[in-house]
């Protein structure tokens, strides 16, 4: 592989406006490991990609992320456990493609920081 060729998401960063709340939504509501946390940070394990929390460093960083697709295997049962957690979904688990014998499914949710994410699971049909 060339030196400069892109190969992986190393990390992906959410920036958040209250850190302690948002630790506890993507630890407790999303079930991912946190890693570790500073004042100004959190770091989780998902599936051998690293999620950063942060605090803005100044106005240019302080908006809403991308969003981010977590995968799931079974989306209405993901959805209904995150539902009981109080998860604020946006839609309800739909069908958004489906390419050959595998439909793609999707339903959005927002963190308590005001990002739009999303729970996907890809079913062979």
């Amino acid at each position: 592989m060339e030196a400069t060729a892109i190969h992986k998401i190393g990390q992906i960063g959410v920036p958040v406006k209250d850190l302690e709340r948002a630790v506890d939504f993507y630890q407790n509501d999303l079930g991912l490991q946190l890693l570790f946390q500073n004042k100004n940070m959190a770091f989780f394990e998902c599936c051998g990609l690293r999620l950063m929390l942060s605090l803005p460093e100044n106005e240019t960083f302080a908006h809403p992320s991308s969003v981010i697709y977590f995968q799931v295997t079974h989306i209405k049962s993901a959805y209904e456990d995150m539902l009981k957690k109080g998860a604020a979904f946006v839609s309800e688990p739909h069908l958004i493609a489906k390419m050959g014998q595998t439909e793609t499914w999707m339903a959005f949710f927002n963190d308590t920081e005001g990002n739009t994410h999303a729970l996907m699971s890809e079913v062979e049909v």
